[in-house]
């Protein structure tokens, strides 16, 4: 247990967290490069814990605290968050830290009671209130529903740093804790696979959280998953400023199932039409393509364009699942368009496009159906409906 050791991100700032190789999916988002649990040690005159790690983890988070200071002397245990993969070690430093008090809003004392069948005591913040450690002090910023009613960030302005619990996070498991030592595209792409799975539907408020942290003197900013932010700050609060209004550029996303590749080559021809018009078309076939990936580039496109061949009267499993999960995600500013495949009875592209009104995307053509095989005509036809859609996709700004 000794062998896990605490990094220092600044003078007696550490991270104490786990890090989680094998998580493979976190509530239905696939994630292949796992993830970490961020915990900080803040030692002061008086030390403070900001946050916790999911409950097989515990041990790590207590090892690596104990590589700077023994868990008794923690003085105050901070809780931003409810979701037990932030909280789920709770009880055993409860048991470490005997004398800490904990701290945390009120949704989230209520929920963390009830979660734990407890009556821990707690004493409770709100926006503005402030804990002196010492030479250094922490202000609490409540953003509920980012994600969670009770989430809520800590700052401490005597350092300039932030930890914003969910906000600015990704899934991706590492020993190198920031931004600068991994490649920033890379990292980019993971907080935006993780913004569009997560936080897509909370835009509103997202921009109120960012608004309320702008205002805050930040120089580095600690999340609970994934790398720390001290570099690159203003590439990854500007890609939340335009994820978080839904700002999208001109770029189509095609996403269909087949059964015997009728449906699939109209996907084809749909994307040759419009990419011949200058728009960034990417296209994924559910049957080989995992859903989280898909939603991840789904965030910047203005065009969603979703095809199936006709099954017992509407269209396939793999289809309707991903309408289901998308819907749950609420896009906002989107064009869409059915299209699909048919033999003796059709369906498909009619039970699509219910879907994508349900979603909240806007009808930009009528739906495409073609009967059995799509010849060389119909396919000009696909063709054609890919550059009327482009037409549409670029008229409209994001």
């Amino acid at each position: 247990m000794t062998s896990f050791k605490a990094v220092k991100i600044k003078e007696n700032v550490w991270w104490v967290g786990a890090i989680d190789w094998n998580l493979r999916n976190f509530h239905g988002y696939l994630t292949p490069r796992g993830t970490t649990y961020n915990a900080y040690l803040i030692v002061d005159e008086k030390i403070a814990l900001v946050d916790t790690c999911k409950a097989p983890f515990a041990d790590e988070l207590i090892a690596r605290i104990s590589s700077v200071v023994s868990p008794e002397k923690i003085d105050y245990v901070i809780s931003n968050h409810v979701e037990m993969d932030h909280s789920g070690a709770l009880p055993a430093i409860r048991n470490a830290a005997p004398n800490a008090k904990f701290i945390a809003d009120k949704r989230a004392v209520q929920d963390l009671n009830r979660h734990y069948k407890s009556s821990w005591e707690f004493q409770t913040v709100k926006t503005g209130d402030t804990l002196s450690l010492g030479k250094r002090s922490l202000t609490f910023l409540e953003v509920p529903m980012v994600h969670w009613p009770d989430s809520m960030m800590t700052y401490c302005p005597e350092e300039k740093l932030l930890f914003p619990n969910d906000a600015f996070g990704q899934h991706l498991a590492s020993f190198e804790r920031f931004d600068d030592e991994h490649d920033l595209e890379d990292i980019k792409r993971e907080a935006k696979k993780y913004y569009a799975n997560i936080v897509m539907p909370l835009g509103a408020p997202a921009t109120k959280a960012l608004d309320a942290a702008g205002k805050l003197d930040i120089e580095m900013i600690a999340p609970s998953h994934g790398v720390i932010w001290r570099k690159h700050l203003a590439d990854i609060v500007s890609c939340y400023k335009d994820w978080s209004v839904n700002k999208t550029k001109a770029k189509a996303l095609i996403v269909y199932d087949t059964m015997w590749n009728s449906t699939e080559n109209m996907a084809s021809s749909i994307a040759e039409g419009l990419t011949s018009e200058g728009v960034e078309t990417k296209i994924f076939n559910l049957r080989f393509s995992d859903i989280s990936e898909i939603v991840a580039e789904s965030l910047d496109s203005r065009a969603i364009i979703v095809g199936s061949p006709t099954l017992n009267n509407g269209m396939l499993s793999t289809v309707g699942g991903f309408l289901t999960y998308l819907k749950g995600l609420k896009p906002k500013g989107r064009i869409g368009y059915a299209f699909g495949s048919f033999g003796w009875g059709g369906g498909a592209s009619k039970a699509i496009e219910a879907e994508l009104v349900a979603t909240g995307i806007e009808i930009a053509m009528p739906a495409l159906d073609i009967k059995y095989v799509p010849d060389d005509n119909e396919l000009i036809r696909c063709f054609e409906a890919g550059k009327n859609m482009a037409a549409e996709v670029l008229k409209r700004n994001g």
